[in-house]
């Protein structure tokens, strides 16, 4: 029998095993992964951004972990030899309309401990001198790295400490006990002490079935991006957004800078009728039965419908996704840019239409499910593993407790 199962070889899980082998190098582990490698969802579509968390709530688990987790995560990389780069970035107002929300996020950044400059129209020039904006704000502790990289290495620690993976292994069935959890998989069946359930697009599925119904669907956003030609680069130095529109929880498009020199400009971002919706055309039947009948969809469909509208046209349009782009960086043209692999944000919904806005992490009687991890997962990965582990720790010191009483 395991001690500890998870579920999804993504960063998040693979970053909760390696927390649990830290702490406990005699523990039996091991991680399920449906698809025949590590990392090929959220992970390995990544933008590759290293956050400051300059966008999230102050106190919020968003804003302490995207902060906690830019430290630790460059240390990791600092430690085990992964490229990456502390570059900085800016987020930029293009018309005196945008400087109210630009002060906010500066304020914002200020609480939550952030460094942060202001910059004038001459000052963001001297750092991105190809870029249309009348102020910035400058986050020096942005960076960039290869998470799918980072993955590996992870994946390389916990089975140096006597970790297992388990490919091609997905969860068909679990049955969850007081002290032990049965798995039934399309190979085979796992016993253990504990479940986590680092799943992504999945999450809420499997934790329904370990039995846990919760407020809140993953709806899947496909983030479609294009990249910079070879000779265009030069466009782009680091890492440029512009400043967000408040009423639409998602950046806009931007331009990144990744580790291997390319630069991404995207995301655009659409309902996915399928979780893993990669493509335009991706359709799951019963993924899309699931979004049509739940309350939540049509009611966010509704609120944010004109935003919503603008992002379906960039999707099918070039023309206007570049239009957008060139707000930014004006320099640039439809022969320009190329189209690159799309990536899918795995958003929880409630039925009332909103959002979930910070990651949300379930503890169950023999299990934890880490329901929500979108950006800034990635940079976060190393802190949402801390305190996964943490949950567990309390869950099974209750569980001691409650053993003891009883003898």
């Amino acid at each position: 029998m395991n001690d500890y199962l998870i579920i999804g070889g993504g960063i998040v899980g693979l970053s909760v095993g390696m927390t649990i082998l830290e702490r406990n190098p005699n523990a039996k582990l091991t991680i399920l992964e449906k698809e025949s490698e590590l990392a090929l969802h959220q992970t390995g579509h990544n933008s590759g951004v290293i956050h400051s968390g300059v966008y999230y709530k102050p106190g919020s688990y968003k804003a302490k972990f995207a902060k906690a987790g830019s430290e630790s995560m460059r240390a990791f990389c600092e430690t085990n030899g992964i490229p990456h780069d502390i570059c900085g970035k800016v987020i930029v107002a293009t018309n005196p309309k945008e400087l109210p929300e630009l002060e906010k996020l500066y304020n914002r950044a200020l609480l939550n401990k952030l460094d942060v400059t202001r910059l004038n129209k001459e000052e963001l020039l001297e750092k991105e001198p190809h870029v249309n904006g009348t102020a910035a704000i400058h986050l020096s502790t942005t960076g960039i790295v290869n998470y799918k990289t980072v993955a590996e290495k992870m994946a390389e620690i916990i089975q140096n400490y006597g970790g297992l993976i388990e490919y091609n292994a997905e969860v068909k069935a679990i049955n969850e006990q007081a002290n032990e959890v049965t798995i039934e998989t399309t190979n085979k069946t796992y016993k253990a002490k504990f479940l986590v359930n680092c799943t992504g697009l999945h999450s809420d599925r499997i934790a329904k079935m370990a039995g846990y119904v919760i407020d809140m669907k993953i709806f899947p956003f496909r983030g479609e991006y294009f990249k910079l030609k070879k000779e265009k680069r030069r466009l782009v130095k680091n890492l440029i957004y512009p400043v967000p529109n408040p009423d639409f929880p998602f950046l806009g498009v931007h331009f990144t800078r990744m580790i291997d020199g390319e630069v991404d400009v995207g995301p655009n971002a659409v309902p996915g009728f399928k979780r893993e919706a990669y493509k335009k055309m991706s359709f799951n039947l019963k993924d899309f039965g699931e979004m049509a009948t739940y309350p939540g969809f049509w009611k966010l469909g509704l609120k944010n419908s004109k935003e919503g509208l603008e992002e379906f046209a960039r999707s099918v349009s070039k023309k206007r996704f570049v239009e957008n782009a060139r707000i930014l960086i004006p320099d640039i043209s439809e022969e320009d840019l190329i189209a690159a692999p799309a990536g899918v944000r795995a958003q929880a919904l409630k039925s009332d239409g909103s959002l979930v806005d910070d990651f949300f992490i379930v503890n169950g009687r023999s299990s934890v499910h880490v329901c929500n991890a979108p950006s800034p997962a990635a940079t976060a990965s190393l802190e949402i593993g801390k305190a996964v582990v943490d949950k567990i720790e309390q869950i099974e010191s209750r569980k001691l407790f409650r053993l003891r009483e009883v003898n």
